[in-house]
C-alpha cells in the first residue's frame, strides 16, 4: 500500500456536509451576526470599542483618524475587510441609528437621507463618555474573561463589563444562518427604572415591567400605534410594532396668493430614508395613486426635519395624510425578533428574561471586581504589614542589612529572623530612607488601618448578595442621572390599522336605485340648489320602461342597508357603491349584492353607527309594523340576514331608523296619515324573525305609501286623541287654507307631503295629533281637482334648514330648500314644487344629510 493510499479516509459525504455546514452556521451565529445578551455587542463592535480603549481615545482626549482605529482593529482583533469595520464604527456614531451613540464622530458620518459617510482617512473619532462609563469602566479589574486573538499574539475580551443593558438601549439587528435578530432601541431612564424595580421585586412579570418600560424609544422619535404589538414582543419575543412619523396639518400663508393647507412632517419612523420617502411620494403623485398633493419639498436644516407637502385647494388634508400613512413609509412596521446569545447559544428572549440575564451577568461582574479589589487590598496590606514589622525592629533590620554580604543574603536572613514573606522582604530592602521618618511611619500605619476596613467591607460584599444588588442599583441610578434623556417616541394607546374609511372623504352622497335594479352613487354637490317649481336636472339615464325605485342621501362612510320584499337585509358601505355621472345608468345591483332574480329591493336605509338605543321600524305593504333593535343588524352576512317574517302575499316596503321615545307617522296614497308613539307600549321590541303588529286601518281602495319618524322632542309637545277621532274635513278658505293658522309653527319640524303631480306643502306637526296604533288616521292632504290620478308619493319630516332632493320617474332631479315650500294646513292642496314633463311624475323625495364639518371629518377619519 502506497503512502498516498494510507492518507485517504473514507467518509459519508452527507454526514461531512451536515457537520461542516453546522460548524459554519454556528461560527456565523456566534462570531459575527448575533449580539451577546450580556453587553449587547457583536464581536466587531466589541473589538472596535476595546481597540479605542487601548489607544486611549477617551472622551476627554483629542480625536484620531478613523483609519487609525480601523487599522488597529484589523491588525490585532478582526481579520476581515476594512469596509465592514468602518461601517460598524460609523453606525455607532450616528445619532439617528443609535439611541445612545457609543462613538463621537468628527466629520461626515452620513445622514438620514442615506448619504454615505466620508472615507475613513477624512473622518475622526473617539469614545463617547457614555461608552467609557457604561461599557469599559471596569475592564482592567478582572471583571471579564479574555481570549487569544486570531493569531495568538494579543488578548481580547470575550465580553465587555457593561453596567447597563446595552442590547436594549441601542437595539441590534443581524442576519445569521437560519435565524435573524431585530431588537428595537429603548429609553435608558426607563430601562434603569425597570431594572431597579426587578431588583426590588424579582417576581415581576413582563406585563408588570411594561409599567416601567412601556415600549421602544427610537432615536428618530415618531409614534408607535397601540400597545398590543409591544406586549407581544415583550412576552413572546416576537411582534410587529407599527411606527408612524409625526405629521401636522398647517395653513401656509403665501404673499400675493391664497393660503394653502399643507402637511408638515417633522419626524420619521426609525430607519426610514428621507430622500427615498420624498421620491416615493412624488412617484405616487405622478402615477395618480395619491391624490390631492400639489407640491412637496424638503425644508430640513440643522434645527430639525421639515418635509412640506402642499395640498390642492379641494383636497381633504386628513384623507391625504391617511393615504400617505397607507402607501408610503411615513407609517412602517418594525418586526421585533428578540434573539440574542445566552451562554453562547441563540435564545428568543422576553423582556424579563433580557433583564434577568443582564442582572445575572452584572452580579458576576461585581463579584469578580470585588474579588479583584479584595486581592489587591490584601496584597497591599500584606506589604504594609512587612513594613510595619521592619519599622518596629528598625535598628535590628538596619544592622542585619549592613552585616549581610549581599542583598540575597539579607533577604534570606530577614525572612528567617522576622518571619517575613519574599514579597515583604523585597519591599523592606527597596524601602527608601525617607520612609524611616516618624511621619512616614504614621502614614503607613494609617494606610494599614484603612485597608483593614476596606478588606472587611469587600469581604462583606462578597458574603451578602443584597450588598451586590445595592451596588448595581446605585451604579444604574448614577448612569441614569448623567445620561438619561426624555422619551422621543410617543406611544399612542388603542391605535389600530387604517380602515378603508380613513382613506376616503366622508362626503355627502346621493344614491339612486332604479326599478330594473341599476344603482349608482353621485356627490350631492353635483346638483346645486334651485328655485321652487323649476324643472331640475337629469339625474340618470334609464331605459324607457325603467323608473326610479329608491332615492336617498347619505355620507360616504355610512353603512347602507338594503331590505328586500321578502324580508332579507343586505349591507354595503356607501363608498363601495360605484360613482356615476348624472347621465350614466349605473351598475346592476346584483354586482354588489347576492340578490336572487325574483327578489327586489324595497327599502334602503343609511346607518352611521350601530348604537344600542336605536331601532329599525319596519312596515309591510299589508300594514304590519315592527320594531327591532338596530344592534341586531351590526353583523350582516355576505348572503344577507332575515329581518322580518312575512305573511303569505305580504312584502316588506319601508324601513326607518328611530328611538323608543320617537313617534311614527304613516301616510296612505289617498292622503290619510296616522301618528302614534314608538314606545314599548305601542311597539314592543321584537326579534328579527317576527311579523309585527297592525299599523293602520285602511279603506278598501287605499294603500300605504310612506313612513317617517318624528323626534321625541316634538312628541312631548303633542297630546293624545281617541282612536276613533277622524278629522274628515275642515273649512277651506278661498286660498285653499283651512281656518287653522297653518303657519303658526314658524320653526318646525313640519310634515312634508309631496304628490306625484308635482305639488307639495309643509304641514305643522302639531296638526297631526297622536293616536293609538291601528286607527284610521286623519286627513293629511287634499288633491288638485284637475289632477285626476294624483296621489301621495312622499310623507317625510323636515326642518326649516333642510334641503330636499326630488326625483321623477324619468330621472329628473331637483334640489331645493325645504323653506321654499309654503306651510299649509292638512286640508290644503299644496303648491307646485317641481315642473314636470308630460307623462312624468315624482317618484321619490329625500332630505340632504348635513355636511360634515372639517373637525368632525378629521375625528371620524382617525377614529379607528
Amino acid at each position: 500500500m502506497t503512502i498516498a493510499e494510507e492518507r485517504i479516509v473514507p467518509t459519508d459525504l452527507g454526514n461531512e456536509m451536515s457537520r461542516s455546514y453546522l460548524e459554519y452556521a454556528m461560527s456565523v451565529i456566534v462570531g459575527r451576526a448575533l449580539p451577546d445578551a450580556r453587553d449587547g455587542l457583536k464581536p466587531v463592535h466589541r473589538r472596535i470599542l476595546y481597540a479605542m480603549h487601548e489607544l486611549g481615545l477617551y472622551h476627554d482626549r483629542p480625536f484620531r483618524k478613523c483609519a487609525r482605529v480601523v487599522g488597529e482593529v484589523l491588525g490585532k482583533y478582526h481579520p476581515h475587510g476594512d469596509t465592514a469595520v468602518y461601517d460598524a464604527l460609523v453606525r455607532m456614531a450616528q445619532p439617528f441609528s443609535m439611541r445612545s451613540p457609543l462613538i463621537e464622530g468628527h466629520g461626515n458620518f452620513g445622514s438620514v437621507d442615506n448619504d454615505p459617510p466620508a472615507a475613513m482617512r477624512y473622518t475622526e473619532s473617539r469614545l463617547q463618555r457614555f461608552s467609557s462609563l457604561s461599557l469599559l469602566q471596569d475592564i482592567d479589574s478582572d471583571t471579564v474573561d479574555f481570549a487569544d486573538n486570531f493569531d495568538g499574539s494579543q488578548q481580547e475580551p470575550i465580553v465587555l463589563p457593561a453596567r447597563i443593558p446595552q442590547l436594549l438601549v441601542n437595539g441590534s439587528s443581524g442576519i445569521a444562518v437560519g435565524m435573524a435578530t431585530n431588537i428595537p432601541p429603548h429609553n435608558l431612564g426607563e430601562l434603569v427604572d425597570g431594572l431597579v424595580a426587578l431588583i426590588e421585586s424579582p417576581d415581576l412579570t413582563d406585563q408588570d415591567l411594561m409599567e416601567y418600560i412601556p415600549g421602544p424609544d427610537f432615536p428618530t422619535g415618531g409614534q408607535i400605534l397601540g400597545t398590543s404589538s409591544i406586549r407581544d414582543a415583550y412576552t413572546s419575543g416576537r411582534g410587529s410594532v407599527t411606527m408612524r412619523g409625526v405629521a401636522n396639518i398647517e395653513t401656509l400663508e403665501r404673499r400675493g396668493a391664497p393660503d394653502r393647507e399643507a402637511i408638515i412632517v417633522t419626524e420619521l419612523p426609525y430607519q426610514t430614508n428621507k430622500a427615498a420617502l420624498i421620491e416615493k411620494i412624488a412617484d405616487l403623485v405622478n402615477d395618480k395613486k395619491l391624490e390631492g398633493i400639489s407640491d412637496i419639498r424638503d425644508e430640513s436644516d440643522r434645527d430639525g426635519m421639515r418635509i412640506v407637502i402642499e395640498l390642492k385647494r379641494d383636497a381633504y388634508p386628513r384623507v391625504v395624510l391617511n393615504n400617505l400613512y397607507k402607501q408610503t413609509p411615513i407609517q412602517n412596521n418594525f418586526g421585533a425578533n428578540m434573539l440574542a446569545l445566552v451562554d453562547g447559544e441563540p435564545q428568543l428572549l422576553t423582556l424579563s428574561r433580557f433583564l434577568n440575564v443582564f442582572l445575572d451577568f452584572r452580579i458576576e461582574t461585581i463579584t469578580r471586581r470585588t474579588r479583584y479589589e479584595l486581592r489587591k487590598a490584601q496584597e497591599r496590606d500584606h506589604l504594609l504589614q512587612g513594613l510595619l514589622i521592619a519599622l518596629e525592629h528598625l535598628d535590628g533590620v538596619i544592622r542585619l542589612i549592613r552585616q549581610s554580604p549581599d542583598s540575597a543574603s539579607a533577604k534570606t536572613q530577614l525572612i528567617q529572623d522576622y518571619n517575613l514573606s519574599d514579597y515583604q522582604a523585597d519591599a523592606i530592602l527597596q524601602m527608601q530612607l525617607r520612609r524611616l521618618t516618624a511621619l512616614e511611619a504614621d502614614k503607613i500605619q494609617q494606610e494599614h488601618e484603612a485597608l483593614q476596613e476596606t478588606i472587611a467591607d469587600l469581604e462583606d460584599i462578597l458574603a451578602r448578595r443584597e450588598r451586590i444588588l445595592d451596588i448595581i442599583k446605585a451604579e444604574l441610578l448614577e448612569l441614569k442621572e448623567i445620561f438619561a434623556t426624555p422619551r422621543r417616541t410617543e406611544i399612542l394607546r388603542d391605535e389600530g390599522d387604517l380602515d378603508d374609511t380613513d382613506l376616503i372623504a366622508n362626503e355627502q352622497a346621493l344614491i339612486l336605485v332604479t326599478e330594473q335594479g341599476y344603482i349608482k352613487r353621485m356627490p350631492v354637490n353635483t346638483f346645486e340648489a334651485q328655485n321652487r317649481a323649476t324643472r331640475g336636472k337629469s339625474g340618470t339615464k334609464m331605459k324607457e320602461d325603467d323608473g326610479i325605485a329608491h332615492f336617498l342621501t347619505c355620507c360616504d362612510h355610512d353603512h347602507i342597508l338594503f331590505f328586500s320584499d321578502r324580508g332579507v337585509v343586505y349591507s354595503v358601505k356607501a363608498y363601495q357603491i360605484p360613482t356615476g355621472s348624472r347621465t350614466s345608468r349605473g351598475v346592476p345591483i346584483v354586482q354588489l349584492l347576492p340578490i336572487p332574480r325574483d327578489e327586489k329591493i324595497t327599502s334602503v336605509v343609511p346607518i352611521s353607527e350601530f348604537s344600542d338605543d336605536e331601532y329599525l321600524i319596519m312596515l309591510t305593504q299589508g300594514g304590519n309594523v315592527k320594531k327591532t333593535a338596530l344592534s341586531a343588524f351590526a353583523n350582516i352576512r355576505a348572503n344577507g340576514l332575515i329581518a322580518i317574517s312575512l305573511s303569505e302575499g305580504d312584502e316588506l316596503r319601508w324601513v326607518r331608523l328611530a328611538r323608543a321615545e320617537d313617534s311614527i307617522i304613516i301616510g296612505s296614497r289617498s292622503g290619510m296619515a296616522i301618528h302614534f308613539k314608538a314606545d314599548h307600549e305601542q311597539l314592543r321590541p321584537l326579534g328579527r324573525a317576527t311579523r309585527g303588529v297592525k299599523s293602520m286601518n285602511l279603506r278598501d281602495d287605499d294603500t300605504l305609501i310612506s313612513m317617517d319618524v318624528l323626534p321625541s322632542s316634538v312628541v312631548e309637545t303633542l297630546g293624545d286623541t281617541d282612536e276613533s277621532e277622524v278629522d274628515e274635513a275642515a273649512e277651506i278658505d278661498d286660498n285653499g287654507n283651512d281656518s287653522d293658522e297653518a303657519t303658526s309653527n314658524g320653526e318646525g319640524p313640519w310634515v312634508l307631503i309631496v304628490t306625484t303631480g308635482g305639488y307639495g306643502k309643509r304641514v305643522p306637526v302639531s296638526q297631526f295629533r297622536l293616536q293609538r296604533r291601528a286607527g284610521k288616521g286623519t286627513i293629511a292632504t287634499k288633491f288638485k281637482s284637475h289632477l285626476k290620478e294624483d296621489s301621495v308619493v312622499g310623507l317625510i319630516v323636515v326642518n326649516e334648514d333642510d334641503e330636499l332632493m326630488m326625483v321623477t320617474m324619468r330621472g329628473i332631479i331637483i334640489r331645493q330648500a325645504a323653506s321654499a315650500i309654503t306651510p299649509q294646513s292638512r286640508s290644503a292642496t299644496g303648491i307646485r314644487v317641481q315642473r314636470l314633463d308630460k307623462d312624468d311624475a315624482i317618484a321619490a323625495v329625500a332630505i340632504v344629510p348635513p355636511a360634515a364639518e372639517d373637525t368632525e371629518l378629521d375625528e371620524g377619519l382617525s377614529e379607528e
